[in-house]
Parts: C-alpha cells; sequence; structure tokens
C-alpha cells in the first residue's frame, strides 16, 4: 500500500522548496507514483549488465512521463563500460561517477554520507545540484 502513502506525501509538499523523494530501483507502481510530476529524476545506477537493464527500462518511463533525468554511477570501475557507452549513445548526461572505494563503502556501512568525511564531495554533488537546477 505505498501508492497512498506516496501521494499523501506529496500532497504536503511545498512547492517553493527543493524536495527529494527516493525511491526503489526499479519500474514498479510505487517508482511511477514517485516520480510523476517531478521537475528532474536522478537514475542511480551501477555498470554492470543487470544495471543496464534497469536503467534502460527506467529511462524508457521517464521519456514517456516528458521528465527530465541524469544518471549517477555508483561503484564505478566495476563491471564493464556499457552504461556509460548507453548514456553516450542515448545523449543522457552522466552526472556523476562514484567509485567503487573501500572507504566509501565502509562509511555507507556505518551509516556515515560519504561527503561528511570526504570532504571534496561536497563540491561534486553541490555542483551537480546547482546543474540541475540550472536546467
Amino acid at each position: 500500500m505505498s501508492v497512498p502513502v506516496i501521494k499523501a506525501v506529496k500532497d504536503e509538499i511545498d512547492s517553493r522548496k527543493t524536495v527529494i523523494i527516493d525511491c526503489p530501483p526499479g519500474t514498479s507502481c510505487p517508482v511511477i507514483h514517485s516520480v510523476y510530476g517531478s521537475h528532474y529524476c536522478i537514475l542511480v545506477t551501477e555498470p554492470t549488465p543487470f544495471g543496464l537493464h534497469d536503467l534502460k527500462l527506467m529511462v524508457g518511463v521517464l521519456k514517456k512521463l516528458k521528465n527530465p533525468f541524469g544518471v549517477i554511477i555508483n561503484r564505478a570501475g566495476i563491471g564493464d563500460s556499457g552504461v556509460q557507452e548507453y548514456c553516450k549513445a542515448e545523449r543522457i548526461e552522466v552526472l556523476l561517477e562514484i567509485p567503487y572505494n573501500r572507504q566509501i563503502a565502509e562509511l555507507y556501512s556505518k551509516g556515515i554520507p560519504f561527503v561528511v568525511r570526504l570532504e571534496e564531495w561536497q563540491l561534486k554533488f553541490l555542483e551537480m545540484f546547482e546543474n540541475i537546477c540550472g536546467a
């Protein structure tokens, strides 16, 4: 019953503020309801065949909904170059590539956002946000 919860949350959104709605991967009903009407969607994927498969599905959904979007590649350095090649061929902006990095994984496992400890990433995320808002 997540769709009614998503609808209730979206009904409370203050349109003067930036709101980020996080949703599970895939193209299920909760995902569609989460992204519907959004000003911008950030798709997070991994550079693996499975990640590319799911990315293609969601890109198709967002194109039908006419939602602008970009991609963050998480765990960059594992897998293959299929995601990068697909994004290039489809002219999809790759917003960030977060490397497969032990320190990032350890911070994540402790519930610590890696930007708190790896300050160089704060600027990268801020620049990404500013680029999206200017889009």
